[in-house]
């Protein structure tokens, strides 16, 4: 599926209007938060999910405090 937005003036800010179609996809309704990640390709997007948040913030930290030790393991 290939769908176009248009990005649009929200106060001071910008932002993207997404159809009612894509919000089903996406299981989510006004109000509620997604989590954009980079991907190879580009952007993805996903509903916010407090527990893989979380995840990923302790994921975050062992890699900045092991930084040294992970790079060796990868050689």
């Amino acid at each position: 599926m290939v769908t176009t937005v248009k990005i649009t003036s929200i106060g001071n800010s910008a932002g993207i209007i997404l159809s009612k179609e894509l919000m089903e996809k996406l299981r989510v309704g006004k109000g509620d938060t997604l989590t954009v990640t980079e991907t190879p390709d580009g952007l993805s997007l996903s509903p916010y999910n407090e527990k893989i948040a979380r995840q990923m913030e302790v994921a975050e930290q062992v890699m900045r405090n092991n930084r040294n030790m992970l790079r060796k393991l990868a050689q």
